[in-house]
This record gives structure tokens, sequence and C-alpha cells, in this order.
């Protein structure tokens, strides 16, 4: 726990958290929301395709944005670490952030694969396999839960700054 309340005092994440600029937490966020808009969207948009929808739309074109889902992912790290480090040792103690973190790391995971095991496949095109259309629906599951997980952060667990109080749905 020491390293995270370091990381709290850093100059950074003191801006980020204190300062009443918008460029300080609200534009972080906003940067981080960008970013996981753009990465979660594009590889929904590219899971949909694959279960079925859009059924004229070829498959391997969709390839293509798979750089743009990368930058999308990577922007929503690099701003969502500073926003953890602004308030760490809340963030790490709490199950739900903990959760999005999983989801989250699996999510990637599993578009490594629809990469290998779809666009791969010389017969994308065509028909999509029994192992892409299962990967792509359980894309959906993952970003779902861990978008999910990520708002619930805000509302279920320590609250910032308040050691002891608990947020917990229902009172």
């Amino acid at each position: 726990m020491d390293f995270f309340a370091y990381l709290e005092q850093t100059g950074l994440s003191r801006w980020v958290r204190e300062d009443s600029s918008l460029w300080a937490y609200p534009g972080v966020l906003l940067v981080h929301t960008v970013g996981v808009v753009t990465a979660v969207g594009i590889s929904v948009m590219i899971d949909l395709r694959l279960l079925g929808f859009a059924g004229k739309l070829p498959v391997p074109p969709l390839e293509r944005y798979f750089p743009i889902i990368w930058t999308g992912f990577w922007i929503s790290g690099i701003s969502g670490a500073i926003l953890l480090a602004a308030d760490a040792t809340t963030k790490v103690t709490n199950p739900v952030f903990g959760i999005k973190m999983i989801l989250t790391a699996l999510a990637v995971v599993n578009l490594v694969l629809i990469r290998r095991v779809v666009f791969r496949d010389p017969n994308a095109n065509n028909v999509i396999r029994r192992p892409g259309k299962l990967l792509a629906a359980v894309s959906l599951v993952l970003w779902f839960g861990a978008m999910t997980a990520g708002r619930l952060t805000a509302y279920l667990g320590a609250v910032s700054g308040v050691p002891g109080l608990i947020n917990r749905i229902g009172g």
C-alpha cells in the first residue's frame, strides 16, 4: 500500500485530483472515455458482424480496424493509469475495480484470439465458423462486463478520500 500512497502524492496525481481545471480530472476522464469507446465500439462492431449482423459486409476488410482498436485501448490504458494514480489506495482495494481489470484483460486476450482465429481463416469472408462466433459472443460479454464494472467503481466500494465509508446499493 505504501507504493499506492506514494502514487497519490505525486504532482500529477495531486493535480488530477485537486485542480479545478477542466483539463485535470474531467479532461483525463474524457480522454479515458474516448479511448474506451473507440476500442470497445469497434470491437463490438466486429463482434456483431461475426455473429451474423450486416451479413453482406465482408469480414476480411474489418481487420484494418485493429490498429484503431489498439490505439483506443492504449489511450484508455494510459489515461486510466493516471486516474488510478490519483486515487490509487481507494481503487486498488475496491473489488469492483479488480473485476474491471480482470474482465478487460480477458477481453484483450479474446481480441487477439479473434484476430488469429477469424482473420487468419481463408474462408472468413464466406462463413464464420463456430469458434469465431463463440469468441465474438464472449467478447461482447467481457466488454459489457468490464464497462459495467468500470462505471460501478464510482458507486460501489470505498469512497475516495473518506476512510471507512463504503457505498452500497440500497443503503
